[in-house]
């Protein structure tokens, strides 16, 4: 079955409906089939989320990625300060940062659930309804590209929502109030030039700018897709120009007159909800949760891996034919990454506040306990544990490097 194909006849009631199919979504979707669940799947197919594209080695491994999904491998990164100082991170021997264009990295994550047996609709949610007898009713709408628009509707005994930091799900089974903090994310995809001198560009390397100028909260970035490249960067600060910040980015980067293949823009959520579930029979995964690393921005490993969580939760749910499961999904994913993702927080709150306070963190980045922690975490996804007086040696370096006096600006 292509993504585009709706089927004539849908069972009476789905096990699940999936609304959304980016990572977690299509995640979810495949391995709630596997278990034996029926399940609706719905994506739009009408849009690319603005994404650098970063997924850590290990991400082939635990969803069983090919490594031609991958458009390029950056084996380091480049923090740049607003002074202009670079400081190179290289990862060494322990891994690489896949790089993903969404492009065509959704598509084959939703053809794989297709492939698995799920169903799937190329449309949206425009309404979700709990009847009397337990159920939801869903309304969907039926993609542009159909030469007929159609409206249709589905039943299902539990929803997962997957769409997105502005998810209609949420919007619709959870109080107003309960949404992600999140700042807006903007990129633009260009062509990757030939011959780029290694001080602008590099094609195996990761360039992450810390520059009040680009962002006054967050970064700005430059990776490589191989053929193409993700510039761009993100903010929270109303009024702050990211279209024009993201000009400069290219200026600086030497790709300024790079061919512009296409503009993103979306909000990107900094920090997991302290609920997923309605304690019945919805559950938020992916950025609909929050699950977008603070300080970071990382998203796509941690999206992916809510959906096998909330997939899990799903199926013990249907199982046992109690609510209870649900709550899992959370509780197992900050079991695991909480630590990582508060202690990111703190990075953010404490080291993005001012150009001064970027220079000093910049400055940290050169330190190589710095930065073999920084990558063992990164590729592992968890805090490594290995040497924890290197942690100590960090942490004192944190707070002098924070209470020192301003660093010299260019």
């Amino acid at each position: 079955m292509s993504a585009t194909d709706v089927p004539k006849t849908w069972p009476e009631i789905f096990d699940v409906a999936v609304i959304g199919g980016g990572p977690s979504g299509a995640i979810a979707a495949e391995r709630l089939v596997l278990a034996g669940r029926s399940v609706l799947l719905v994506d739009p197919c009408n849009r690319i989320k603005p994404c650098g594209g970063a997924i850590p080695s290990r991400a082939l491994k635990d969803f069983s990625i090919p490594e031609d999904c991958l458009v390029a491998r950056a084996y380091g990164a480049r923090i740049i300060a607003p002074s202009g100082r670079a400081v190179e991170m290289r990862i060494g021997d322990i891994g690489f940062v896949g790089m993903v264009d969404r492009v065509t990295f959704d598509p084959y994550l939703r053809g794989r659930a297709i492939a698995a047996g799920a169903y799937f609709l190329e449309g949206r949610l425009d309404t979700l309804e709990q009847t009397a007898d337990g159920m939801l009713d869903l309304t969907l709408s039926r993609g542009e590209r159909h030469s007929i628009p159609a409206r249709d509707t589905a039943r299902a005994r539990m929803v997962i929502g997957a769409d997105g930091a502005n998810s209609v799900v949420r919007r619709q089974m959870f109080a107003a109030h309960r949404r992600p903090t999140y700042v807006f994310a903007y990129h633009e995809i260009v062509e990757t030039p030939d011959g780029c001198a290694p001080t602008a560009f590099a094609a195996d390397r990761c360039d992450v700018v810390y520059d009040g100028r680009i962002s006054p909260d967050f970064y700005g970035w430059v990776f490589p897709h191989g053929k193409q490249t993700s510039v761009g960067c993100g903010s929270g600060v109303k009024g702050h120009d990211l279209r024009q910040a993201t000009a400069a980015l290219r200026q600086a980067s030497g790709l300024a007159g790079c061919r512009t293949i296409r503009r993103e823009g979306a909000p990107l959520p900094l920090k997991p909800m302290r609920r997923w579930d309605n304690g019945r029979n919805v559950l938020l995964t992916g950025d609909a949760a929050g699950t977008v690393a603070p300080s970071s921005g990382e998203g796509i490993y941690y999206a992916m891996l809510s959906g096998r969580l909330c997939a899990e939760a799903v199926d013990a749910c249907l199982a046992t034919g109690r609510a209870a499961p649900l709550k899992q999904a959370r509780r197992a994913f900050m079991r695991d990454h909480g630590r990582v993702f508060f202690i990111l927080g703190v990075m953010q709150a404490v080291w993005y506040r001012s150009d001064r306070l970027r220079e000093k963190f910049v400055s940290l980045c050169a330190d190589p306990d710095v930065q073999r922690l920084t990558w063992e975490s990164y590729l592992n996804k968890k805090i490594s544990r290995r040497d924890p007086f290197a942690h100590l040696r960090v942490f004192l370096k944190d707070i002098r490097e924070l209470f020192s006096h301003p660093a010299s600006q260019k």
